[in-house]
């Protein structure tokens, strides 16, 4: 019996990230898989990081990333350079992670193509269309087409069953991003080297400070609500003067770059610097007091260390941390991101709570499940 063959697809860094360990996986069966990796490069820059790190070159590279390009610009450029690699490679199944809209229009292809379709992370749900924005209903739509659903958790799973996707197309992987994090966790890293960036944390520690990693970036977020998270962290800097530092690595899009420069970019008591690559983002966030964000992945990967997390969103489609007692949403409101920002540093009890919480978003083998679910289905 020849090789099952699978195209992997990417396009972010979040999904570069969650998809490395499967496409390892995959690569690492040359008997049972024919492994081929094609990135659309949704986003350039921080994807060939991810890339690098995990010793992964692809096969195909769509290069679509376009200055401000719009939602539907990005989406019929996947469509048109996507579709003739499909038809080209035959694979018999395709692979695509999470909820951008590189997942989205992979999806549709596989469909129009009748190619089987995998979707890694599947089942997460807000019940709210335009929370996040474009997210939720990208998610949908590869729910939909999809012929195997490799959900993170039995919360993801019943979402599914609920829209009567049948049982048995449905695997409780655990999330690969833990995969991930625990593989690079145990990566050599020299501390020093962050001052390259800008960033000193042997000298953050030595003058006592907690540090606070903030990332905020959400499109739902732009405009107003992000300026009421940046006014929030100047608060929090003149409360905790000398005893708290933030570092904020700012995504590359110009809505949260006009903002976040001019209203942050001068305070002693924080440090901004460009999007990290994954491995010293994954020790700064080991060494971090509590993480401010709305970004997904941080929800799944701080739980791994212990790091309590606020989330600056009013609805998550990780409901699963929150349950565990490790993340608490907290929305944009100044007042509420203050209150329970200094309620974690003041109180040692309500801290200790959270950051004893376990991870429930994996065990580290969701790729190892994901690879066994194909054979098994193929």
């Amino acid at each position: 019996m020849p090789p099952i063959k699978v195209l992997s697809i990417a396009g972010t860094r979040p999904e570069a990230i969650k998809m490395a360990p499967v496409v390892r996986a995959l690569q690492g069966q040359p008997q049972q898989f024919e492994s081929h990796l094609c990135v659309t490069a949704q986003h350039r820059q921080m994807l060939d990081q991810v890339l690098e790190l995990f010793q992964i070159q692809p096969d195909f590279d769509l290069n679509l990333m376009k200055p401000n390009q719009t939602l539907a610009e990005i989406t019929a450029s996947i469509f048109t350079h996507l579709d003739p690699l499909i038809e080209k490679l035959k694979p018999d199944w395709i692979l695509s992670q999470g909820d951008t809209t590189t997942v989205m229009a992979t999806a549709l292809l596989a469909y129009y193509h009748q190619v089987r379709f995998g979707h890694v992370e599947a089942g997460l749900r807000t019940g709210d269309k335009f929370q996040p924005f474009p997210e939720e209903i990208n998610r949908r739509v590869a729910g939909v087409v999809a012929d195997l659903h490799f959900a993170p958790t039995s919360w993801s799973r019943d979402n599914l069953l609920k829209e009567n996707v049948p049982a048995n197309q449905i695997i409780v992987t655990g999330n690969p991003v833990i995969d991930a994090l625990q593989w690079v966790a145990e990566r050599p890293f020299d501390l020093s080297s962050l001052k390259n960036l800008g960033i000193d944390l042997e000298a953050i520690k030595a003058d006592g400070k907690e540090i606070i990693l903030v990332t905020a970036h959400r499109r739902e977020n732009f405009g107003e609500p992000l300026e009421n998270i940046c006014r929030t962290i100047l608060s929090l800097t003149e409360r905790y003067q000398g005893k708290v530092h933030f570092i904020y690595p700012v995504h590359l899009n110009p809505n949260v770059q006009k903002v976040a420069y001019p209203m942050l970019g001068n305070n002693p008591h924080i440090t901004l610097v460009p999007p990290l690559d994954y491995l010293p983002m994954v020790n700064i966030l080991k060494r971090s007091r509590l993480a401010l964000t709305d970004s997904g992945g941080l929800q799944e990967e701080a739980p791994g260390f212990g790091v309590p997390v606020l989330v600056m969103r009013e609805v998550t489609e990780r409901p699963e941390g929150v349950q565990a007692g490790i993340v608490q949403l907290v929305g944009t409101d100044p007042q509420k991101i203050f209150t329970q920002t200094c309620r974690l540093l003041d109180d040692p009890a309500a801290y200790a709570s959270m950051a004893q919480a376990v991870n429930p978003y994996g065990d580290g083998h969701a790729a190892e499940r994901i690879t066994e679910a194909i054979i098994a289905h193929s």
